[in-house]
């Protein structure tokens, strides 16, 4: 029972490793400032919606989870 949980956290952290090489490789390449992001800005307020960024990052993660449970 405890293996099983061992298992799920470290490909919990393998996930949250490459999630964070992701957004900071990302950002290089302009991922998080895609044509469909919404941001508004107005004074000091701005206010970031990544929806396209979103999206990507969803197909990639879901493709990586497939290739997993193959």
């Amino acid at each position: 029972m405890f293996s099983s949980f061992g298992k799920m956290f470290m490909l919990m952290g393998a996930m949250l490793i490459l999630i964070g090489a992701l957004f900071s490789v990302g950002s290089k390449f302009g991922l998080g400032r895609l044509p469909g992001d919404i941001v508004y800005q107005k004074g000091n307020f701005t206010f970031y919606f990544p929806i396209a960024t979103s999206i990507i990052l969803s197909l990639f993660l879901t493709l990586i989870l497939w290739l997993f449970r193959r």
